[in-house]
């Protein structure tokens, strides 16, 4: 099995309420050395984990606004990319360009990477894009709406993104307890609701549930993102083999004020 980026995504995005709520699972093997998520010192104003391999990261936010998230593409055995998708997040995060003019330029150089979703958006102009690599992937502009984005296009109703979406459509914004219980839904997926990616029927099944769990890999890294009136909330909690809980990371933010106070 190569190595998954961001597997589990689902957004409600409301434009004019100047509201974002992201869920978000990251599935990876657990000897992929990473750092969690916090302020990047490097870059200052940026808050996300770290993939210490590549030097990427799979979600972040930064002070400003500028918002991205990652998922790849499953497709059984494929080739590694010339170049790592992580740097995609990273590269929204750090620049200055619009999530359009972004994502046409990313998309332009797609055959670098090994197959991908993009998530790019600014929430001051709230604009919130999509594209990916893969064809279906042309890039949009996000609508007000509900959306799921896993390990194929975007809204692709896989059973696990299906699920996800459900509960987040009677989640309390400030539930983060809820909201973690939501990512942490083990429920397979019956067999004949799996998806045909190209790989083993019994992997299939594992990675059919919301939370994966496993020696080697499972979800390593749960988000929750809050974004109301300007009012930045985040958080991730870390988790190790076979579901093991590890620490949580939490910042606060208000973009219009461009100030942060972080909760260790």
């Amino acid at each position: 099995m190569r190595s998954p980026v961001l597997c589990l995504i689902a957004l409600d995005w409301q434009p004019a309420g100047g509201r974002l709520r992201v869920l978000a699972n990251r599935d990876e093997f657990y000897a992929r050395p990473t750092a969690a998520a916090g302020w990047w010192a490097a870059q200052p104003g940026l808050w996300a984990g770290r993939d210490l391999q590549a030097g990427g990261t799979w979600l972040g936010i930064t002070l400003r606004g500028r918002f991205a998230a990652l998922t790849n593409f499953r497709e059984g055995a494929s080739q590694a990319g010339k170049r790592s998708r992580g740097e995609l997040v990273t590269g929204f995060l750090t620049g200055e360009q619009s999530p359009a003019g972004y994502l046409q330029q990313v998309l332009a150089r797609g055959k670098d990477y090994a197959g991908f979703n993009l998530l790019v958006g600014d929430l001051h102009t709230d604009e919130l894009h999509y594209g990916g690599n893969r064809p279906g992937g042309e890039p949009r502009l996000l609508q007000a709406g509900l959306y799921g984005l896993s390990n194929g296009l975007l809204n692709t109703p896989w059973p696990k993104t299906a699920r996800l979406k459900r509960g987040l459509t009677t989640l309390p914004s400030d539930n983060d307890g809820a909201a973690l219980a939501l990512l942490s839904d083990a429920t397979m997926a019956p067999d004949s609701a799996l998806p045909e990616t190209g790989v083993p029927l019994e992997l299939e099944r594992r990675l059919s549930s919301v939370f994966i769990t496993g020696d080697d890999y499972g979800t390593r890294a749960q988000t929750v993102l809050v974004v109301e009136n300007g009012h930045v909330r985040i958080l991730e909690q870390g988790r190790g083999p076979q579901g093991s809980l590890l620490g949580i990371q939490q910042a606060e933010w208000q973009l219009r004020e461009r100030e942060c106070v972080v909760h260790d």
